[in-house]
């Protein structure tokens, strides 16, 4: 069976990336949809009101998901040097499991570079045939909502972390 993580990140207060590992991708996909607003193309957490936040946050915190977050908060000169330690983390840790397929937001700026590091990683860690990977843009794989919310939650820190940790399995300082 496929295990999926779905990948976003936040560099709001440093840098994070947060991975959540969906089972069953229908069920939850199908919860996220619900969330959606009529003229809404996806969920963001940057753009919805309190209390929208906190219902999708609940809702999050329902599903049979579990968080992991790659922190790599200002220990890096630059973006993609944090960025590249995560990855690298992400990699090795999904190295370790079965059959994963990797979704991460794609950045057009990031997607060259992502790219080349991910060939490099999922290589040297001996993932290359139990780890695929690929981009999505956020209103194509409605999932993606769901490390948005993580790491949106995560670097706002207090209740925001709070109301997100049970689904929070790791904390990854990179």
């Amino acid at each position: 069976m496929t295990t999926w993580v779905y990948v976003d990140e936040t560099k709001r207060a440093g840098y994070v990336i947060a991975a959540v590992t969906v089972t069953d991708p229908e069920p939850a996909r199908k919860i996220v949809r619900g969330l959606v607003l009529p003229g809404q193309r996806r969920l963001h957490m940057k753009h919805e009101q309190p209390s929208r936040r906190r219902a999708i946050v609940s809702a999050l915190t329902t599903m049979p998901v579990t968080a992991t977050v790659y922190d790599a908060a200002r220990r890096y000169r630059t973006e993609r040097e944090a960025r590249s330690a995560c990855l690298a983390a992400l990699i090795r840790d999904l190295a370790a499991g079965g059959d994963t397929r990797l979704v991460i937001e794609q950045d057009d700026s990031l997607l060259p570079s992502d790219r080349h590091e991910l060939f490099q990683l999922t290589r040297q860690s001996g993932a290359v045939d139990v780890l695929r990977y690929e981009h999505q843009r956020a209103h194509a794989e409605l999932l993606l909502a769901l490390p948005d919310v993580v790491a949106w939650c995560w670097v706002r820190s207090g209740d925001w972390r709070r109301r997100v940790s049970p689904i929070i399995t790791t904390i990854r300082h990179v």
